[in-house]
């Protein structure tokens, strides 16, 4: 059995106590889903500026009743102390994903970045020590390397930040590692990269590049890459991602705590390669992709040209060993996107 198998079994056999901030967003939401299914008991805490109602019916839907029955959710804000409190009572392991996401969202107003991303955070910290939470795992971010040109990206080697929410997610970790030392706040930060999957909103000025790319292809809309196309990311399928958080919240090596994590398969996209490979797993359902195209427009302001991530130390010291590559979560998301994502909004 792997690692994460061991931890799946765990949790079959003790129920635990969890919060999950942002609960009803893309990643939440999938946290939800999963916990749920694993007979976990979970509070959710949401304020519905990012994430939706129909998410948390969607995976009432798939988990059944009597695992939602487990679910209690509280609308709330993580910039009210309070609202954070209350979410934390009695909570094991806290799954913090609440964040006002986007570079370019950032760019556009950085005091509310700052408002969410970091004074929400310490709300969340401080609830969480007030609390005595077993373990604090939040969303930590690749924007944290900033302008460092290695690749593949160490945890250890950053560069200088390109945006206010590259900073924000730096400064979250700065507070994890002050409250390790000043409170013994256990805590483990993961740095997502680029990640997709069921329910990650294609609609908006700031939606995510794959689910803004299918909404586009399925409507036979204009597609717009960023730059020459030739920019690469390493995307990262959702259920990669609830895999780390579960093995940060159940990480039994003493090394393993009060660290990040990238989180990611160490491998590189480009943008081209992306449109193409999308294009081809619509092409038989959509015809009219035969003569579609991409528009190229100019490069983001605050984005890097390349990102990868050396995914070692979260293998070594968490067990983590994706389950899906790119092809494979795009294959799997893919009858989602196309099911809800067919006809305009």
């Amino acid at each position: 059995m792997t690692k994460y198998q061991d931890a799946q079994q765990h949790l079959r056999d003790h129920q635990y106590h969890w919060l999950v901030t942002g609960v009803a967003g893309f990643i939440g939401s999938n946290l939800l889903e999963a916990l749920l299914s694993l007979n976990q008991k979970v509070t959710g805490l949401d304020n519905f500026s990012t994430g939706y109602r129909h998410n948390l019916e969607q995976v009432e839907k798939l988990v059944g009743p009597e695992a939602w029955h487990n679910f209690t959710f509280i609308e709330g804000d993580i910039r009210n102390l309070e609202d954070c409190k209350r979410a934390s009572r009695n909570v094991d392991y806290v799954l913090h994903e609440a964040a006002l996401g986007s570079v370019p969202r950032s760019i556009e107003d950085p005091i509310l970045a700052n408002e969410n991303n970091i004074s929400g955070f310490l709300n969340m910290l401080v609830a969480a020590r007030d609390a005595a939470v077993k373990r604090f795992v939040y969303a930590a971010s690749s924007s944290t390397y900033g302008d460092h040109p290695d690749l593949p990206k160490v945890e250890t080697v950053i560069g200088k930040p390109l945006s206010p929410y590259a900073v924000t997610k730096y400064v979250n970790e700065l507070y994890a590692d002050v409250f390790a030392r000043c409170y013994g706040t256990e805590s483990i930060g993961l740095r997502y990269f680029n990640i997709f999957g069921p329910r990650q909103d294609p609609d908006g000025a700031y939606a995510a590049v794959i689910p803004q790319w299918v909404a586009a292809l399925i409507r036979n809309q204009a597609l717009y890459i960023n730059g020459d196309g030739e920019t690469s990311r390493d995307f990262c399928f959702i259920d990669n991602v609830v895999q780390a958080n579960l093995l940060a919240a159940l990480a039994n090596n003493p090394e393993a705590v009060n660290q990040v994590y990238n989180v990611a398969l160490n491998e590189r996209t480009s943008l081209n390669q992306l449109y193409e490979m999308m294009r081809s797993l619509l092409l038989e359902q959509f015809p009219h992709l035969e003569t579609h195209r991409p528009q190229y427009v100019d490069f983001r302001e605050g984005d890097v040209r390349h990102s990868q991530a050396d995914i070692s130390k979260a293998g070594k010291l968490l067990g983590f060993a994706p389950t899906h590559r790119i092809d494979q979560g795009l294959k799997q998301a893919m009858d989602w996107y196309v099911a809800h994502l067919s006809s305009p909004q």
